[in-house]
């Protein structure tokens, strides 16, 4: 029998960010299992069949905890779901995917991200006056509490960590099924031979000059750890590094602070900032290897699309991608973002050109692109959805 799914999610504008992508990428392919899958969203603008949108009407651009659980709840009474899957703390849903981590850890990671103890000490006082933050946070302790409520489906192991260490949860009530993504996506080839002229251009480079570029892209530059990489690129330069490098940051963050970082290092001459990108792929097809030495990312897309197009990678602990390649052999971990010389180390590393193309051969034979597909994703959240209705009919 054709199950009946209801995914929760606050507002369906892809273009908010991965969280919203990446939850119509899996309704998608949840949809090719043959699964009847609804979006219940609180705002959005699509009339897309079986999205429902159910608290347009009010005038403020979010939509309170309180008011979409009484949306929801009345579109439940009128509707039936096999299962509710939410990625919002809602204890009356059957999974919690929460596609940016518990809120605990967010906060936590966020303060430290500022690297500074003044600033630090106080957004930690400051945090509770976040009352939106507040009340999700509440939600999310409350569901982890509850003995019946529902399964927590992380996206890394990093996530089920989380959940282990601000709430007690016992593995039984944990699920980690690591994010995917859509593998196919089509490189535009004019596109991305514009692009990299460009590039090339802005940085007073040759094709001959076969210079080594480092992608960074995201939209939050404090927290994805754009300072500390910069300070790294100083290192590396510093160090004599194989060949010249370069840095290519894509993203809608603001510049100006990272401009006079790179001037006060000297590198700003190996720095370009592209501003936002819609397809990062044709980005990932003419540079060398991703890097992203993020404070906070519960499985960054970023990274996952650029292991995909079969580039070396570079990343911290605190991003749980890492579920997905082995260190030292398709990339490089680093423990923190604040660690300086290991970020540097990884940089140097990756300007041997033949340190790249084993990376880039490595993760083409160990066929990571299978395991980052969202294909593999869906199926293991049909397995879960199986086992929920298995125990509810056995009851």
């Amino acid at each position: 029998m054709k199950k009946k799914v209801a995914i929760i999610i606050e507002r369906t504008n892809i273009a908010l960010g991965g969280a919203e992508r990446s939850i119509f990428e899996l309704a998608a392919a949840l949809s090719n299992l043959n699964i009847e899958v609804h979006t219940l969203a609180a705002k959005g603008n699509t009339e897309t069949k079986n999205i429902h949108i159910l608290c347009n009407k009010k005038p403020s651009k979010r939509t309170s905890y309180f008011a979409f659980v009484k949306a929801l709840k009345k579109h439940l009474q009128q509707n039936s779901y096999d299962i509710i899957h939410s990625t919002l703390p809602f204890d009356f849903a059957d999974i919690y995917q929460p596609r940016g981590g518990s809120f605990a850890e967010a906060v936590e990671r966020n303060i430290t991200s500022y690297q500074n103890r003044y600033t630090e000490t106080y957004k930690k006082i400051t945090a509770p006056l976040n009352f939106r933050r507040a009340i999700l946070l509440r939600a999310e302790k409350k569901l982890c509490k509850k003995t019946d409520a529902p399964i927590i489906t992380c996206l890394s192991q990093y996530v089920a960590s989380q959940f282990k260490k601000h709430y007690n949860v016992n593995d039984e009530r944990l699920a980690v099924i690591v994010n995917g993504i859509k593998t196919n996506k089509q490189i535009e080839a004019a596109r991305a031979d514009k692009l990299r002229s460009q590039i090339l251009a802005k940085l007073k480079l040759k094709e001959a000059d076969n210079p080594i570029l480092f992608l960074f892209a995201a939209n939050n530059f404090r927290l994805k750890g754009l300072s500390c990489l910069i300070k790294a690129m100083a290192v590396a330069k510093s160090q004599n590094a194989n060949r010249k490098t370069y840095l290519v940051v894509a993203g809608n963050g603001g510049t100006a602070k990272y401009r006079y970082l790179a001037r006060k290092l000297n590198i700003h001459k190996q720095i370009v900032f592209l501003g936002s990108l819609r397809h990062i792929q044709n980005v990932l097809a003419i540079t060398n290897v991703a890097i992203l030495p993020t404070f906070y990312d519960p499985c960054s897309r970023f990274i996952l699309e650029a292991l995909a197009a079969n580039k070396p990678v570079i990343t911290t602990k605190f991003n749980g991608a890492i579920d997905l390649f082995t260190d030292g052999k398709h990339g490089k971990i680093i423990d923190e973002p604040q660690n300086i010389p290991a970020l540097a180390e990884a940089i140097k590393y990756f300007t041997n050109l033949d340190n790249i193309e084993k990376a880039s051969e490595a993760i083409i034979e160990d066929n990571l692109k299978e395991k980052i597909s969202i294909n593999r994703a869906a199926t293991q959240i049909d397995c879960l959805y199986e086992q929920i209705l298995a125990k509810r009919r056995n009851k």
